[in-house]
């Protein structure tokens, strides 16, 4: 594996490895009595871990390093997957879970500033793509081996330590991607001013893109089985991976569009449409659920996952051309810090709600919400990408 796919491989991994357990809480529940509230707060103890690295361990990459923050970020995953592996009680999963949600979060922001260094050109392209196929893949992974594989509660572990030692001996192999480092040093994440509207933009881009991930995460496991006619967490699984395909395809195939000088969709017009496309699934997906329509279902969780594919990499091609060489980590740090809130708030939230509303009504409110911060995104970056044509235009004159 070449140096570009070894860093996009630790952010699938990343994003698999906290999809998998998903489809595992109901054995959880049923082998230890743990209540759905306690499930919500395992989920909630990942997010605040990740969030916590992110605030704390953000920015060490800019200055100790892309390669040491990510052999960091990687072994204590592998440890909290040992953890799993070993795990007898609710308090294991406690423990697990949190660590590898600090592990992840100093992984991902090494990894995603390391992707700048290697290919600032394509870089929202590879993170968009690792993120969905990973995210797709960690659901599909963890509804399969539940349902077919021996010991369901050990071999989605097992293989996903596996790949971790795998990427863990190639990080190891490849030189580091920073030049000058000044060694250790704690930061909190930050946006240079200068920045500061390209990153609230993105920002924005990536809220609307991963709550509905996290809504996904929270509420497909209980509304795709009567949806798809199947009980089970295979249906789940499949609508997961169906959606994170579509959002790994979706800047790929905008590439491949009409663009400035045929160089496709550039990245604010991509936030842009993408924005539009996920409020129209949205929408339709309410309506799919309402109608109890399977092939509706199915379409809709494409349509979603295209528009927030196109969603992503646009903010994260917006951001990584605006960002500074010297504050990669710092900006992507911040970034990630607003995407996990996205992908985490709005699933806690609806885990507890759930019970009040019934996942249909759950989906409609919180989808509603979604809309609203989508189409808001779509105006600034629609502005943005009219403003960008007028100064080009003046250029030229």
């Amino acid at each position: 594996m070449n140096d570009t796919t070894i860093k996009a491989g630790v952010i699938g991994l990343c994003l698999a490895a906290s999809a998998t357990p998903s489809p595992l809480y109901k054995l959880y529940a049923a082998a230890w009595a743990i209540p759905t509230s306690t499930l919500s707060l395992i989920y909630a103890t990942y997010c605040l871990g990740v969030l916590a690295a992110l605030l704390l361990f953000g920015r060490i990459s800019d200055s100790w390093g892309r390669r040491p923050a990510i052999l960091t970020g990687l072994a204590g995953l592998l440890v909290s997957l040992g953890m799993f592996l070993v795990a007898s009680g609710v308090g294991w999963l406690f423990l697990a879970r949190g660590l590898q949600g600090v592990a992840t979060g100093v992984a991902i922001s090494a990894a995603g500033a390391a992707l700048l260094d290697l290919r600032p050109a394509t870089a929202g392209l590879l993170n968009t793509l690792a993120s969905g196929l990973g995210m797709g893949g960690g659901g599909l992974l963890g509804a399969v081996l539940v349902e077919y594989a021996p010991a369901p509660l050990l071999t989605p572990f097992a293989v996903l330590a596996a790949v971790d030692l795998l990427l863990l001996a190639g990080v190891r192999r490849r030189p580091e991607t920073l030049g000058a480092r000044a060694g250790f040093r704690m930061a909190a994440p930050g946006v240079p001013r200068p920045i500061l509207a390209s990153f609230v933009v993105s920002g924005l881009g990536v809220t609307s893109s991963w709550s509905i991930v996290g809504l996904y995460l929270a509420l497909v496991p209980a509304l795709a089985p009567a949806l798809m006619g199947s009980a089970g967490n295979l249906p789940g699984g499949l609508a997961i991976f169906v959606m994170g395909t579509a959002a790994a395809l979706a800047p790929v195939l905008a590439r491949r569009l009409p663009g400035p000088a045929g160089r496709g969709l550039p990245a604010p017009a991509q936030l842009w449409s993408g924005m539009l496309v996920l409020a129209a699934g949205i929408a339709l997906l309410a309506w799919a659920i309402s109608a109890g329509s399977a092939a509706g279902f199915v379409v809709c969780s494409v349509v979603i996952g295209l528009g927030g594919g196109l969603g992503l990499g646009g903010s994260l091609g917006l951001l990584g051309a605006a960002a500074p060489p010297e504050h990669r980590a710092r900006v992507m740090s911040a970034f990630y810090l607003v995407a996990y809130a996205a992908i985490s708030l709005p699933a806690i939230a609806a885990g507890f709600v759930v019970h009040a509303l019934g996942p249909v009504a759950t989906f409609r409110v919180f989808g509603a919400g979604i809309i609203v911060v989508a189409l808001a995104t779509f105006v600034l970056a629609l502005a943005r990408t009219r403003r960008a044509a007028e100064e080009a235009a003046e250029e030229k004159v």
